[in-house]
C-alpha cells in the first residue's frame, strides 16, 4: 500500500506535470507494451562467438587471471562522443556514459609455463573495438571497466596493475557467450520532468540525475547517481505506488519524481553501489487492471 504522505504530494502536484507528464505517460506505457510482444515473438537471448583481440595478464588472491578483450557486432555500441567529451563526463563525475560489454563465463587454463590460470572473455562492439585500438585513453577505460565488471560479477578482487600479452591475443579458447536479443528501452530521464513544490529554495539540496528504464514488462529498474556520497548511510527512500522520493545526508541531495505505472512498493529494493556511486533501485509492477 502507497504511502499516505506520498499520496497528498501526488494530489498536490498532480496538475503541475501538465502535458509533458501525459506524453512522457504514453510513452512508457507504449514501451511495456511493445517490450511485452517482443519477449513472446522473439528469445530473450542468442549466441554469439567473439572475435580475439588483445589479452591482459593480472592476479588476484588465487593466483594468474587473464582478461580476453574480444569484439563483435552483435554487441552495441556505446555512444559517439570525442575523447575531449568522454574525459570532461569523467572529470564532471557524470555517471551518464555507458561501454556496453558481455563478461564471459571464467575458463580455467594452462599458462605458458603449464601452471593453472583463470581466463575471462569480455566483448565489446566491433567498430567501437577498432577505435580504440589507436587510443591508449579509451583501451585502459575498457580495461578498468572489464575489471571491475568482473569483480562485480563474481566477487573478486583483481590486481589494478596489468600488463599486455604481446604476440598472443587470447589465453585458452574464445567461447560464445549469450547476449540478449534486443537491447532494454531506455525511456526517459525523469530528472526532466521533475518539477520542484512551490516555494524550494533554487540554493537547496542538488537534483540528482535519474536514469529509468523498464527491464521487463513488470519490472522497472533506476539509477541515481550520487557522486558525493561514498555509501548508503544517511540515505532515505519513499516508493509510493507512482511516486519516488529520495533524500541525502546533511541535505545534499533530494529527488522527487512522478512515476506514471503503478509500483509495487511493498517488494521494492534498492541497492547502493559503491564504485558507481548510484543507488539502484528494483521496482515491481502491479498488473494493469483489463
Amino acid at each position: 500500500m502507497a504511502n499516505p504522505k506520498l499520496l497528498g504530494l501526488e494530489l498536490s502536484e498532480a496538475e503541475t506535470m501538465g502535458a509533458d507528464s501525459a506524453r512522457f505517460e504514453e510513452l512508457l506505457l507504449q514501451a511495456s507494451k511493445e517490450l511485452q510482444q517482443a519477449q513472446t515473438t522473439r528469445p530473450e537471448s542468442t549466441q554469439i562467438q567473439p572475435q580475439p583481440g588483445f589479452c591482459i595478464k593480472t592476479n588476484s588472491s588465487e593466483g594468474k587471471v587473464f582478461i580476453n578483450i574480444c569484439h563483435s557486432l552483435s554487441i552495441p555500441p556505446p555512444a559517439d562522443v570525442t575523447e575531449e567529451e568522454l574525459l570532461q563526463m569523467l572529470e564532471e563525475d557524470q555517471a551518464g556514459f555507458r561501454i556496453p560489454m558481455s563478461l564471459g563465463e571464467p575458463h580455467a587454463e594452462l599458462d605458458a609455463r603449464g601452471q593453472g590460470c583463470t581466463a575471462y572473455d569480455v566483448a565489446v562492439n566491433s567498430d567501437f573495438y577498432r577505435r580504440m585500438q589507436n587510443s591508449d585513453f579509451l583501451r585502459e577505460l575498457v580495461i578498468t571497466i572489464a575489471r571491475e565488471g568482473l569483480e562485480d560479477k563474481y566477487n573478486l578482487q583483481l590486481n589494478p596493475e596489468w600488463r599486455m600479452m604481446k604476440n598472443r591475443p587470447f589465453m585458452g579458447s574464445i567461447s560464445q557467450q549469450n547476449i540478449r536479443s534486443q537491447q532494454r528501452p531506455r525511456i526517459q530521464e525523469l530528472g526532466d520532468l521533475y518539477t520542484p513544490a512551490p516555494g524550494r529554495a533554487e540554493s537547496g539540496p542538488e537534483k540528482p540525475h535519474l536514469n529509468l528504464w523498464l527491464e521487463a514488462p513488470d519490472l522497472l529498474l533506476a539509477e541515481i547517481d550520487l557522486p558525493k556520497l561514498d555509501g548508503a548511510l544517511g540515505l532515505s527512500l519513499e516508493i509510493g505506488e507512482n511516486r519516488l522520493v529520495m533524500g541525502g545526508p546533511q541535505q545534499l541531495y533530494h529527488l522527487d519524481a512522478y512515476i506514471p505505472l503503478q509500483i509495487n512498493s511493498d517488494e521494492s529494493k534498492a541497492a547502493f553501489h559503491r564504485k558507481r556511486k548510484q543507488l539502484m533501485v528494483a521496482m515491481p509492477l502491479l498488473p494493469v487492471p483489463s
